[in-house]
């Protein structure tokens, strides 16, 4: 039973959040103060969203779903015309000093139209499932465009797996596994130099001190942790700077080498509790809308969440991508608590209706 109360909020899906985001703000805090100002900031900000997001009527939001695709398709467009280049990527646009990422931003909206586009269908036959396809290619083409490849491949593997539980025959999801074999080289062209090596150096890692560095040092630092951590602020890795994106990309690898086995462990039990509570959700949804959203929150953290580690230990190659709740950044942060905020809404509802029932 689900326990609520204020605003009927389902405190068992926040709790662990908020065990995620402590751990943040603790290795933020070790590391740079100015940095655990701003995601003290970001949290907070994040936590009026889910509030927000939580009390809205989800179905009037669902009502608004082709303007949403529309306005999401319009800013990625904007943020590759007249964004802020950093590192050779284009993924920003700022605000009156704030900076948004919008590949991040938008991950709820386009949630909520690709729920109800599937949902309109309501049809597992191939038409039904290459126009949703269709539906999903400009969006992962414009942040793929950035360049962004972890969020492109997020966005793709959410889909799937959002057409898998939807129900479409096995055949289809075999006869596209064949096509992206068949069209590998030529999506292996359209990658930018660094992303290729990045695949290269993993198959391979011969390169210590060049292509292989950021991998390399990030095992380093999750092995040094060993069982207790070295404590707070006192990682080689990651207070000696070895460690590079020590606070997003390879915040796992700077709480492991701090806090040790414990610490990691701490981390991945609370993201299987978060992903239990959301598929917990996902199973007492009677709408086809909500299952399919709720579907595509599990995938979306559950995909960061594998990547994410998966390449701080080694297992994965280095594709960019946040740890949901950990690594530090506003755009990921206010995405995630808007994502849970509209989820709440869904299973508020959901509630809401069971209580009326008479059986």
């Amino acid at each position: 039973m689900n326990r609520r109360s204020l605003f009927d909020i389902d405190w068992g899906l926040l709790a662990p959040v908020f065990v995620l985001v402590t751990l943040s703000l603790t290795a933020l805090f070790s590391m740079d103060f100015s940095l655990f100002k701003s995601q003290l900031i970001f949290f907070i900000i994040g936590l009026f969203a889910f509030f927000f997001f939580s009390q809205t009527n989800y179905k009037t939001v669902k009502f608004y779903a082709l303007p949403i695709y529309l306005i999401s398709i319009t800013l990625l467009i904007i943020v590759l015309i007249i964004g802020v280049e950093t590192r050779g990527s284009i993924r920003w646009l700022d605000f009156f000093g704030f900076r948004a990422q919008f590949s991040e931003i938008l991950k709820p909206f386009l949630a909520i139209s690709f729920s109800a586009y599937l949902s309109y269908g309501n049809n597992s036959s191939l038409k039904t499932l290459l126009l949703a396809f269709l539906f999903l290619v400009p969006v992962a083409w414009l942040v793929f465009l950035q360049p962004d490849l972890g969020n492109a491949l997020i966005y793709i593997f959410a889909a799937v797996i959002a057409f898998i539980v939807f129900g479409f025959p096995f055949r289809f999801f075999f006869s596209g596994f064949v096509l992206a074999l068949i069209l590998s080289p030529v999506f292996w062209r359209f990658l930018h130099d660094y992303q290729k090596q990045r695949i290269l150096t993993f198959l391979n890692p011969n390169d210590p001190l060049g292509l292989s560095y950021n991998a390399i040092q990030s095992v380093i630092a999750v092995g040094s942790g060993m069982f207790i951590g070295r404590g707070l602020g006192l990682g080689t890795q990651s207070g000696l700077r070895f460690l590079p994106e020590r606070h997003t990309d390879f915040i796992f690898a700077t709480l492991s080498e701090e806090l040790g086995i414990i610490g990691a462990i701490l981390i991945v039990a609370t993201f299987a509790f978060l992903l239990y509570k959301i598929f917990k959700i996902f199973r007492e949804q009677d709408e086809l809308f909500c299952k399919i959203f709720s579907v595509i929150v599990f995938s979306l953290i559950f995909l960061q969440f594998l990547l994410n580690i998966g390449m701080n230990i080694g297992m994965l190659p280095i594709v960019g991508v946040t740890l949901p709740f950990v690594s530090y950044g506003g755009s990921s942060m206010l995405s995630n608590f808007i994502l849970f905020g509209i989820l709440n809404s869904m299973n508020r509802g959901d509630s809401s209706r069971k209580v009326l029932e008479i059986k």
